[in-house]
């Protein structure tokens, strides 16, 4: 008994401790207060700008002492909004900076996502609209890396909604339908009927953009459906906007009698005036526009019009008055005072330039092209130039979102990897360049007696020197260009596809630690001794000693293979037709075939992704045919731009005067024929090879 009454006294004791735990961590003083000055913050009515602004910096001051990186981060998130709604533009973008930097550093996905939001909203709330898609991009990528759920669901459905209205923005119709449609699918897995309408109100505009006026009115019904099953107050309000839009798709394709009874029925609604006088006032205008259009009443269309522009005065809309102005230069041509159409039609261009409303400056100009027949040609000219203007902004800002659009996670891991292997590139830059110095500073010394000898006879022989120079100027620069273009080709066919396998070797081994790795990577730091001594090699070669380099001319390209499977990983086969004297071949011919090969291989490897690569050399008739086929991606011959590896491949093939045949396809495979005239050295010259070589 006694036992039970202990043991239920320490469960209550632990029971009063928990509760007391628990109203502690709900109840921070700290926060409150913060929040509290952010409550003060949101009182536009009582307190003045400075007052609201100085609340903010207080709770943000507050916030950075605190230790708790994830509330501190949850509070300046509050705060970036706040300045945000306070249109704070200098405090939004500090706030906004800091929280993006220390969101990033932290790894807070949801935080970092809400903050490119903000961004976003701010930049396009300031026509920065590019940059807005931009940012909802990336806030889209943060919340796609939140687990599953509604809330998440949602919020990828805001973003992709915000950009859809962006790129109708610069007709950008097929993107814009694409994220719109994405949009839609995750709204109605989450039965977020509000949302669903303004999706596919969207989706309605960017139809009619497309001028597709089945889609349009489908969409715009679709989203009066869902506003009706919505519990937004204001739906009809709302509803009475889409009728407004689906007026302006018959409007816009010409069937002037629907649009008319279209705007007739909005306009029966007697509160439409009161409750959304800039929506009765367009309609008005579209309505008398139509009228004329579909009847040829030009009283009752220029009594409507007046009425429009009382109400457009009273309302201030600029914007939509240059609408006016043309639909009323229309109705005054069409009654035939061309002198007062010119006039209006002018008003209504000029306004249009002044609230960069271009679509409406195209028209203006052409209806002005139409009615002033002695400026006809000059208003041509301005239609013109704008019209190639805004298409060459609409293209730039379209190309910009496609860009941004493949910047899928693939591309961020590929860019991952472009950083570790440029890495490797500097290491091995800086490695070369120790070597460089110091084979530099051998010669010098070594030189340094025989090259003040040379100073002194150089200075005894000036003139004739000079005159010398004088006359073998212009065959001194052609064989210098001849020289540097041969000592950069084997430079990019030899040394870099050495290093190419080196570093895709040492890639594999760079986290190993055991005794084979170890033994491997010893043996490739010699591979780069004997770089350097190539390197040393093609600086003094200038006779082309190299050319005659190649004896054993099988075996090379044997190795050369052999080596490239093994540092690629790639199936490769060659085959060569033993009947043919090799080594007797000329020179040129040996170490120019041996560079294709080299180069071409070096292709499959960095860029063809392929898995099995044939080489194929043979004998036809009087000729060498060298056949190399790839299983990679393939390319566009027809490309302007070639790659140096595949010029360097044009210019050899010319050397030695054979045909060069490249044929391949994206996603086919590439293959490359090469078809040389054979030459053959004689027995002495073979042997003075050799004992060059020895």
């Amino acid at each position: 008994m006694k036992n039970g009454l202990l043991i239920l006294l320490l469960v209550c004791i632990w029971g009063c401790s928990q509760h007391k735990s628990k109203q502690e961590a709900v109840s921070d003083p700290q926060i409150d207060s913060i929040q509290a000055l952010l409550d003060i913050a949101k009182t536009p009515t009582e307190l003045s700008f400075e007052d609201r602004q100085s609340y903010v910096k207080e709770a943000e001051s507050k916030i950075l002492t605190l230790e708790n990186d994830t509330v501190q981060l949850e509070e300046l998130s509050k705060v970036s909004l706040a300045y945000l709604k306070l249109k704070d533009s200098l405090g939004f973008r500090k706030s906004n900076a800091k929280l993006l930097e220390m969101a990033e550093k932290a790894k807070a996905i949801k935080i970092l996502g809400y903050s490119h939001w903000d961004l976003a909203v701010f930049l396009q709330s300031n026509g920065v609209t590019d940059s807005a898609f931009y940012n909802y991009r990336k806030a889209l990528r943060n919340f796609e890396e939140l687990p599953v759920d509604s809330t998440s669901q949602s919020l990828r459905g805001r973003m992709l909604y915000s950009m859809a209205r962006i790129q109708d923005s610069y007709k950008d119709y097929l993107g814009g339908e694409i994220n719109a449609t994405a949009s839609i699918q995750l709204f109605d897995a989450l039965d977020d009927y509000y949302r669903l309408y303004n999706a596919y109100n969207v989706l309605g505009i960017l139809a009619n953009g497309m001028e597709n006026s089945e889609k349009a009115i489908e969409s715009y019904e679709k989203a009066k459906e869902y506003l009706s099953k919505s519990g937004k107050s204001n739906k009809k309000e709302l509803i009475w906007k889409i009728d407004n839009n689906i007026g302006n798709v018959y409007l816009n394709t010409e069937k002037y009698i629907k649009a008319k009874d279209e705007y007739k029925q909005l306009l029966s609604y007697k509160e439409l005036k009161d409750e959304l006088p800039g929506t009765y006032e367009k309609t008005l205008g579209s309505l008398a526009y139509s009228i004329l259009k579909a009847d040829n009443n030009i009283e009752d269309a220029e009594k409507l019009l007046q009425e429009a522009f009382e109400l457009n005065t009273e309302l201030g809309e600029l914007y939509d008055k240059a609408r006016l102005n043309y639909f009323y230069a229309e109705v005054l041509a069409a009654k035939g005072d061309t002198i007062n159409a010119i006039t209006q039609a002018t008003e209504s261009y000029e306004i249009a330039r002044e609230t960069y409303n271009n679509d409406r400056s195209l028209d203006a100009l052409r209806l002005l092209t139409q009615l002033d027949t002695a400026n006809a040609a000059n208003y041509a000219d301005q239609y013109y130039r704008l019209n190639e203007a805004i298409k060459e902004e609409e293209r730039t800002k379209r190309d910009k979102f496609a860009r941004i659009r493949m910047e899928t996670d693939d591309i961020i891991e590929e860019n991952q990897i472009l950083t570790k292997e440029k890495k490797v590139w500097v290491y091995s830059a800086v490695l070369l360049i120790v070597f460089g110095i110091i084979f530099m500073a051998i010669a010098s010394l070594y030189h340094s007696n025989s090259q003040l000898k040379f100073k002194q006879k150089q200075q005894e022989s000036n003139q004739e020197i000079y005159n010398l120079m004088l006359s073998q100027q212009g065959k001194f620069e052609e064989g210098k260009q001849l020289e540097q273009k041969r000592i950069s080709e084997e430079l990019h066919d030899g040394i870099l596809g050495e290093m190419l396998g080196i570093r895709l070797i040492l890639s594999g081994l760079n986290e190993r630690e055991d005794q084979a790795s170890i033994d491997q990577r010893a043996a490739l730091i010699e591979k780069l001794r004997d770089l350097e001594e190539e390197i040393r090699t093609i600086s003094h070669e200038l006779n082309h000693a190299a050319y005659k380099k190649f004896h054993n001319f099988i075996v090379s390209l044997k190795n050369m293979v052999a080596d490239i499977e093994k540092s690629s990983g790639i199936s490769c086969s060659f085959t060569y037709d033993d009947k043919v004297q090799w080594d007797n071949l000329l020179g040129d011919i040996k170490i120019n075939a041996y560079r294709i090969i080299q180069e071409s291989l070096k292709n499959c490897v960095k860029h063809a992704k392929s898995e099995n690569v044939s080489v194929l050399f043979q004998l036809v008739e009087d000729k060498l045919k060298l056949t190399i086929a790839d299983d990679g991606v393939g390319f566009n011959i027809n490309k302007k731009k070639k790659g140096i590896g595949l010029k360097n491949i044009i210019s050899r093939a010319k050397k030695i005067k054979a045909e060069l045949d490249v044929d391949s396809k994206p996603g086919k495979g590439t293959t490359i024929k090469v078809t040389i005239p054979v030459e053959y050295v004689d027995v002495k010259t073979s042997k003075e090879t050799d004992l060059i070589n020895a």
